[in-house]
């Protein structure tokens, strides 16, 4: 299993913060004033831009795994050729 980086740890802080706040908000517990109750709604655009970024990686991991594929499937041909040259120079052995 991968270790959890900076970026994730720092979104479920935010996620968890967010969670909290809201529930205080509905509970009537804090009262925000008017810049700081649109917060969660910048967390939101945070964690929606940490999502992509996360997107982002997956796609370029995946393209690696394609290029590894690509490449393994060029060896598997030429390991297949020179199976089949052997192939021949035995039969014409015999």
């Amino acid at each position: 299993m991968r270790k959890p980086r900076i970026w994730d740890i720092l979104a479920w802080i935010v996620l968890a913060g967010i969670f909290i706040w809201l529930i205080l908000k509905v509970t009537g517990v804090i009262n925000t004033p008017i810049l700081l109750q649109y917060s969660p709604a910048f967390g939101a655009v945070y964690l929606a831009g940490w999502a992509m970024n996360k997107l982002s990686q997956a796609s370029d991991d995946i393209r690696g795994l394609k290029r590894g594929f690509r490449h393994l499937d060029k060896q598997t041909d030429k390991i297949e050729i020179e199976i089949k040259n052997i192939t021949k120079s035995l039969a014409l052995g015999d």
